[in-house]
């Protein structure tokens, strides 16, 4: 009697999927982080939205992750007109903002030059903002949905705050 043997396939996630589990949550944290409220041009000498003590929470897949910064006077242009992250940096193709309604449509890369496309949309106050949008991993795939939304505590930060 001959034994044959089994094979068992194991049954592992592509290694594109893998990628961007494990990435996604920090890329659309970042992307939606480093969205523009208003562009250079509509901000002038004093921005759409004020500085203080925000609150912003981001959500991806399911996944939410708030955080509670003070924003200095000198850093609100760069918070909300384009920030970067220590991970990735961003530039905008697409800025538009005024009246309260702001789109936003560009690439982010990292340090290891990934590139992440990305598109934003939606409304923004003195003292809160909500976008829509998503990321795109890669170059015919979907955009992966993610929100951010905020909001100012404050005018005057703790003395305890994280600064941005």
């Amino acid at each position: 009697m001959s034994r044959s043997k089994i094979k068992t396939a194991s049954i592992a996630p592509a290694k594109g999927f893998r990628l961007a589990a494990v990435t996604l949550p920090f890329v659309a944290g970042a992307v939606l982080l480093a969205a523009p409220a208003s562009s250079p041009q509509a901000q002038g000498s004093q921005s759409q939205v004020l500085p203080g003590y925000w609150e912003y929470t981001t959500s991806v897949l399911g996944v939410r992750d708030t955080e509670q910064k003070c924003v200095r006077p000198s850093e609100i242009n760069r918070f909300f007109g384009g920030m970067s992250t220590r991970k990735w940096q961003c530039t905008y193709s697409v800025r538009e903002a005024s009246g309260g309604n702001a789109r936003f449509q560009g690439v982010c890369t990292d340090r290891k030059n990934r590139r992440v496309n990305v598109r934003l949309s939606g409304t923004y106050q003195p003292e809160s903002f909500r976008f829509n949008g998503g990321a795109q991993l890669t170059r015919g795939t979907p955009y992966i949905p993610a929100t951010i939304t905020a909001r100012r505590l404050s005018a005057q930060c703790p003395a305890n705050a994280e600064y941005f």
